[in-house]
């Protein structure tokens, strides 16, 4: 069987809109990759200028209900056999968080995890989140679905994922309790793909564009693409693209090979 090669991007736009205005379609030209998960894109599909994207790709939305707020969208060449959106097929996503797009060959979550840093209650929220998603993702795993996850996290899991790991360890985003999800992680068998291929390599994808961090490359790594370990080997190359403005995030990415399943 010859495999299938493929090439996913996932990215933060910190609003689709505005990423548009930026060169968001130009980007997807130039990158051409199979599938985009873009997350925080803040705006319902009636307001997004669509015209200048690249003709092949097919959209999926899941806004959130709140105007400006959270919201998916999945852009895809390669038509899905089946699309879940957030709280219409589970009850842990009410906030426009999430898309599950099902392939022949594998299931994909395009996932805007929850930020814990406003207060307490958020916090516990999206801890409960992580929770949820992890029980979801192993019942999809255990009903024989090949799981590949990305997406906004919005953790950084070891120091070397932050530049100033010292002075955020009682911060949301490195706090040991949210950490220890990522631990959990990959105790149920799902790879960090970047790290797995780069597992030395200093390199972030969030920078805090008020403190003009960016500039000086002060960052976090937050955003992921997650394969569960049977996949682990199909992928050839996981990156960040760090010089891909538009957003306080840069887009990250895989490129792997699929076929010939056991």
């Amino acid at each position: 069987m010859e495999k299938m090669k493929l090439k996913l991007i996932s990215w933060n736009v910190n609003g689709i809109r505005a990423a548009i205005k930026k060169g968001l379609w130009e980007y997807v030209k130039n990158e051409g990759a199979d599938i985009y998960c873009f997350q925080e894109t803040k705006a319902f599909p009636e307001q997004v200028p669509m015209a200048g994207c690249p003709k092949g790709y097919i959209p999926y939305w899941n806004p959130a209900k709140k105007a400006g707020y959270s919201g998916v969208m999945t852009l895809t060449r390669i038509e899905p056999k089946r699309v879940i959106l957030g709280d219409r097929d589970n009850d842990w996503d009410d906030e426009g968080r999430v898309i599950i797009t099902k392939f022949d060959e594998f299931t994909l979550l395009n996932v805007y995890f929850p930020n814990g840093k406003k207060d307490k209650a958020r916090l516990n929220y999206k801890l409960e989140f992580y929770e949820y998603f992890l029980k979801y993702i192993n019942r999809l795993r255990d009903g024989g679905e090949k799981i590949i996850f990305c997406g906004d996290v919005n953790t950084a899991h070891e120091e070397i994922d932050l530049a100033r790991p010292k002075e955020n360890e009682k911060v949301s985003g490195f706090l040991p309790i949210e950490r220890k999800w990522l631990d959990e992680l990959e105790k149920n068998r799902y790879k960090d793909t970047f790290r797995e291929l780069h597992p030395k390599e200093i390199d972030y994808s969030w920078w805090d564009m008020k403190t003009g961090a960016r500039k000086r490359n002060v960052g976090w790594r937050i955003d992921y693409v997650f394969a569960e370990e049977k996949l682990a080997g199909e992928i050839k190359k996981a990156f960040i693209r760090g010089e891909i403005e538009g957003s306080d995030h840069a887009p990250v990415g895989i490129e792997l090979e699929l076929g010939q399943w056991g």
